[in-house]
């Protein structure tokens, strides 16, 4: 069965290619949640005055992955720790986010939370906000496979993204495809 879940965990470049990588996931979305205005575009969004986060919608097929494992990945790969911003990329529109499609997804995430806080990946207590989804706009299409057609040519997505990568591949090689 298709499910899908909407994460925010700092640029939409590197959840969407970190997540495109693992099997059973069929399609992922760069787009933004969260905020007021309908239709943003990535301007008005790194302005900070929308409320909207960058965020990805990850649709899965629940037979070959489960949400708890797409969300173990996810407490990995991104700094729920962090307020406002994921590393250098720092503003509202960066913070990390689980929203939700069903009250179901919302009791697993939250208890994901708590065991992953509980397991001490992170030295600091979470500050993910996690919340059933209220809206998601797809970003334009320039942001679509970024890292997979602009890669090396971009410094960010060899600082930034790259490292991301191969951390996916050491800690989830089983799960990827």
């Amino acid at each position: 069965m298709i499910e899908k879940i909407t994460l925010g965990g700092g640029c939409f470049w590197c959840i969407e290619t970190l997540f495109k990588r693992v099997k059973g996931v069929v399609k992922v979305t760069s787009g933004y949640s969260g905020g007021r205005i309908k239709n943003p575009c990535y301007r008005e969004v790194c302005q900070k005055t929308t409320g909207h986060i960058e965020v990805v919608e990850v649709q899965f097929d629940n037979d070959i992955v489960h949400l708890e494992q797409i969300l173990e990945m996810f407490w990995h790969l991104h700094d729920p720790t962090q307020v406002d911003g994921q590393g250098k990329d720092i503003g509202p529109q960066y913070m990390s986010a689980v929203f939700c499609d069903t009250e179901s997804q919302l009791n697993i995430a939250i208890q994901s939370k708590e065991e992953a806080e509980n397991d001490k990946i992170w030295d600091q207590p979470f500050i993910t906000k996690i919340e059933l989804i209220k809206n998601f706009y797809p970003a334009e299409k320039e942001h679509d496979d970024y890292y997979d057609r602009v890669g090396s040519e971009n410094p960010y997505c060899t600082f930034v993204i790259s490292p991301k990568v191969a951390k996916l591949q050491k800690l989830f090689k089983k799960d990827l495809k």
